[in-house]
Formats: structure tokens, C-alpha cells, sequence
């Protein structure tokens, strides 16, 4: 009965999943409302804008439009124009909040930096969250689609940080819906991704695993013309800054990890959450990325269904990078809705109902959880991977009920 519990999960209905999300939707308005009450001035109880990260965009985006491009990455330099944004107090020591984004990103900050600050970052979430929406409403077609994709709480963390995850699972997930029918324009969405480029760094091999040669051709020209125009637009000492700053973000924020542990949700992280040195945690989170990506490849190589390519993909960007936070969970979005509509519409797998139940929870409760001390993360990211690479396996080239026989995005 226990086993069945957790294999089965029958008590994973619809009617359940509906109710649950309900409540966490409910849940965020009211959490939204509190915390907008306590924090005047755009100034939460912490001390720290809110918004958080969407600080290091906009006074990124301020610098650029003063003619100061190159001095987003000089730390002292942005945190000034961070301390001038919001009224605080004059011996306030607010947080700082680093720019690690290409150039490319500039020519969507500087746009943002001309409005101030609060009414920015409300454009910005305006505008990202319809990328993110327009995505799952496509891959999810069920009449509570919009409730189920609000209701996933890594909506609610990327909310709480003004981060760009909307904006990576709308390029990404909308590059996966188009590329077997508007392959040029799925290369676009992929070539754009190159802002945050962890989450594309498998997209080459995985597009020629696939034959997929216009998509590959259209994502790296897209790639490098929006560098070409951010070098023009901003000048060569911009992108000498850049390369210049990577050595910092690698052997502060990465390694030493001031972001905190807990938030990262990496094998990297874990293990250097559990104590291991800096070489062992790169050794260990290279064996596990190379496994991942030799599998991820497989499965874009062999005749899979679109679906579990996406998915596969989706989580495999979440494994292989030693850098991603759990805001960028909602790029797990894509893995869950494509596999628990294939799970309604056929029937669900030993213990898959329960994975995917886990990883929807993820986002809200990994930081928590890594607060003790126990990386969880990881842990249920690989299980996700697993359990779609069981689909694959059962659909690449024999006769398997399960397997999604043709994909038909909607919309």
C-alpha cells in the first residue's frame, strides 16, 4: 500500500492537482499584497529592493544610456547607480545585485532603464510573463491550462526576484512548439537565448543530432547578429569588460558561492553544500553533465516524438550547467506539462506521477530545504530526467501505447 502510494500516486487526480493549484494561486496573491504593503518605497522589510535581481537589468540599463556600457561590470561603479534607484536610507547598506549578462542584454536594459525603477520592472514582468503563458498554453491544452501554468511556483519565485525566466521559457519552449514547423523562426528563439547562455549551451548538438540544419543555422546567425548590434551599440570595451568579469563571476559567485547554496540547484552546488572542495564538485558535476548530455543527444538522435525531445532537453539545460538558481526551475515547465498530458491522455508510468508532482514543487520549496543542509534539487531534476528517458527508450523505434504519436501544438 505504501509502494502503491508513491508508484501509483492515485491520489494524484485532477480534482487534486485543480484544488492544489488553487490554493497556491490564492496563496501568492495574498503573499503579493503583504509583501507590497510592508515595502514602501519599493523597499522591502529586508532592506533589499523589491524586485530584487531586476536591480542589476535596470542599473545595468542606466550606465548604458549614460554612455557607461563597460561599467556594468565594474561592481563599485553599478552598485552606485543601484543605491541611487530607491530612496534609501543614507546609512543603508543595501545588497548588491552583479551583472553577468552578455552585452546582447544591454539593448533590452537600456530600453527598461528609462523609466523608473518601480514602473520598469512592472513593464518587464508585463512583458515576459505572455512569452511564458503563450509556451504552456500551446504544449498543456487543457480548459485550466492558465490556472495550472500561474499556479506552478516558479512563477511565483520569478515574480519575487523581477527575474527573466519567463523570457528563457518563452524562447526556449517557443523554439521546441516551432522548429518542425517554422524551423527559421524556432532559430531565432534559440539564437536569443544567447543572453542567458547556460540554457543553450546544448541546443548546438542537440539541432544536429536532430538534422535539424535550417533551426541551427538561423539560432547562430540570429546569435551573432544581436552581438554584432550590441558591439556597435556599445563599443568593443563593453565586450573586453565582459570577458574581463567572467574570471570573478566564476571564482566568487560560482565557487565560493555568496548567493548561497541553498539557492543554487546544481550537482555543483550540492556538492560543495555537502563539504566538498571546489575540485570535486566540478568533477563530480562534470561526470554527471557529460552523462546527460550523451543521453539528451540520444534521444534527439533516435526517432523520439518531438514531446520527449523537449522534455529531455528542458531538464537536461537544468542538469548540465553548474549555475542555475531556482527561479530558473520555470524552464521546468516545459518537462511537466508535456509529460502529465501524455500521462492523462495514455496512462502515467510506475512513480511518474510523484516525480512530476515533486518537481512542481521544487522551486518553492528546494531553498528551504537546502537551508538544512540537504540539496534536493539535483536529486529530483535527474529523477525527472530519468523518468522521461524511460518514455524515450519505450518509444525510439518500437511499437510502445505509451509513446505520443504525433505532436500538434496548439494556438
Amino acid at each position: 500500500m505504501r509502494i502503491d502510494f508513491l508508484t501509483r500516486a492515485s491520489w494524484l487526480n485532477e480534482k487534486r492537482v485543480t484544488d492544489y493549484a488553487r490554493i497556491f494561486v490564492c496563496l501568492y496573491a495574498v503573499a503579493a499584497v503583504i509583501y507590497l504593503a510592508l515595502s514602501p518605497a519599493l523597499i522591502d522589510p529586508e532592506g533589499k529592493p523589491v524586485g530584487t535581481d531586476f536591480m542589476d537589468v535596470w542599473a545595468a540599463g542606466k550606465l548604458a544610456l549614460a554612455g557607461e556600457p563597460a561599467a556594468a561590470y565594474d561592481y563599485a561603479r553599478h552598485y552606485e547607480v543601484q543605491r541611487a534607484a530607491l530612496p534609501f536610507a543614507d546609512n543603508a547598506q543595501p545588497p548588491y545585485f552583479g551583472w553577468h549578462y552578455p552585452p546582447l542584454f544591454l539593448l533590452v536594459a537600456a530600453p527598461l532603464a528609462l523609466l523608473p525603477y518601480g514602473i520598469a520592472l512592472a513593464v518587464w514582468m508585463g512583458a515576459t510573463l505572455p512569452a511564458y503563458l503563450a509556451m504552456v498554453r500551446a504544449m498543456l491544452p487543457h480548459r485550466r491550462w492558465l490556472l495550472f501554468a500561474l499556479a506552478f511556483p516558479a512563477v511565483f519565485v520569478n515574480f519575487g526576484h523581477g527575474q527573466n525566466g519567463f523570457l528563457t521559457a518563452g524562447l526556449l519552449g517557443g523554439g521546441l512548439l516551432l522548429l518542425e514547423r517554422r524551423p527559421v523562426l524556432a532559430g531565432l528563439c534559440f539564437g536569443l537565448l544567447a543572453y542567458k547562455p547556460q540554457f543553450g549551451l546544448l541546443l548546438p548538438l542537440v539541432l544536429l543530432a536532430g538534422r535539424h540544419w535550417r533551426a541551427f543555422i538561423a539560432a547562430a546567425g540570429a546569435t551573432v547578429l544581436a552581438s554584432l548590434i550590441s558591439y556597435v551599440a556599445f563599443g568593443v570595451e563593453t565586450w573586453r569588460a565582459f570577458f574581463s568579469s567572467l574570471r570573478l563571476t566564476r571564482t566568487f559567485v560560482l565557487e565560493q558561492g555568496p548567493t548561497g547554496w541553498e539557492k543554487i540547484q546544481s550537482v555543483f552546488s550540492a556538492v560543495r553544500m555537502l563539504g566538498g572542495g571546489i575540485e570535486t564538485a566540478y568533477a563530480v558535476h562534470g561526470v554527471v553533465a557529460a552523462l546527460v548530455t550523451l543521453a539528451v543527444v540520444w534521444v534527439w538522435y533516435r526517432p523520439v516524438p518531438m514531446p520527449l525531445k523537449a522534455a529531455a532537453l528542458a531538464t537536461a539545460a537544468t542538469l548540465t550547467t553548474p549555475y542555475v538558481l531556482d527561479y530558473d526551475l520555470i524552464l521546468l515547465a516545459i518537462p511537466i506539462a508535456l509529460l502529465a498530458f501524455d500521462g492523462v491522455r495514455t496512462d502515467f508510468l510506475s512513480g511518474e506521477k510523484i516525480i512530476l508532482f515533486a518537481a512542481w514543487l521544487l522551486p518553492i520549496f528546494s531553498r528551504t530545504i537546502g537551508a538544512f543542509g540537504v540539496p534536493i534539487g539535483p536529486v529530483v531534476l535527474l529523477l525527472l530526467f530519468v523518468a522521461i528517458l524511460q518514455r524515450a527508450v519505450a518509444a525510439s523505434g518500437v511499437e510502445n501505447p505509451l509513446a505520443i504519436r504525433e505532436w500538434r501544438p496548439t494556438g
